[in-house]
């Protein structure tokens, strides 16, 4: 769609295209405090055994709070488990490339099962995040969209989304590059962006409610595959 159109048009179709899903994005806005307030409760108990956990392994707090951009080109500090030895992000790239060194032990298991993800619920409770939608990019990145890439920017960023899904393996494909920063930013990104804008292009409740289902079975599917190896 963007190829047909000037950036400022695209810029409008994608805000007539928002205009219509009001109803939508509010309904999709109510899911998701109802959703992570009794995500929140329910898993309470576990997040304080994996924080205990997190602080007897390794020095550091047990949240990662890196900033990330949010809806209206914002920063925000994402709520994720750490995973890393503290100050990983000064001690290398800001993505993860196949077994990064800077990954603790338990932060392996997190990070494969996902639950480093978990504590994003409190993004989502609050406003900064929405269970579906583009993974929020760290500031260093979304200065590099163009005039299209930008309006990703025009809805609330996400825990999991169809990217996401599709790139699950991306830090091993960066293991495999000479320079993986580089692969990310002129190729992953680039699709990933383009993934994203079919989606603004089709939101809405159900589409969501399955994006949350394949990544549930894309989870369940890891912990099947840990059992049999």
């Amino acid at each position: 769609m963007q190829n047909n159109l000037s950036p400022e048009d695209f810029s409008k179709h994608i805000d007539e295209r928002l205009k219509k899903r009001r109803f939508s994005l509010a309904l999709k806005r109510l899911v998701d405090i109802i959703l992570s307030l009794i995500g929140l409760t329910i898993l309470l108990i576990p997040f304080m055994i994996i924080s205990i956990i997190i602080k007897l392994t390794s020095k550091g707090p047990v949240f990662y709070r890196q900033e990330r951009i949010k809806k209206g080109n914002v920063p925000f500090r994402i709520f994720k488990f750490r995973t890393m030895v503290q100050d990983a992000d000064k001690k290398g790239m800001l993505i993860t490339v196949g077994e990064d060194k800077r990954i603790t032990g338990i932060g392996k298991f997190l990070r494969k099962s996902k639950i480093d993800e978990l504590p994003q619920l409190i993004n989502v409770f609050i406003g900064d995040m929405s269970f579906v939608g583009p993974r929020p990019e760290v500031p260093k990145y979304t200065k590099l969209y163009d005039e299209y890439q930008k309006n990703i920017l025009k809805i609330r960023p996400g825990i999991t989304d169809l990217a996401s899904i599709k790139y699950k393996d991306e830090a091993s494909v960066l293991a495999k590059s000479e320079s993986p920063e580089d692969t990310y930013i002129n190729e992953i990104m680039q699709e990933k962006l383009s993934i994203n804008l079919e989606y603004i292009e089709k939101i809405s409740v159900i589409q969501d409610i399955k994006l949350i289902i394949i990544t549930i079975l894309e989870v369940i599917g890891f912990e099947i595959n840990g059992q049999k190896d």
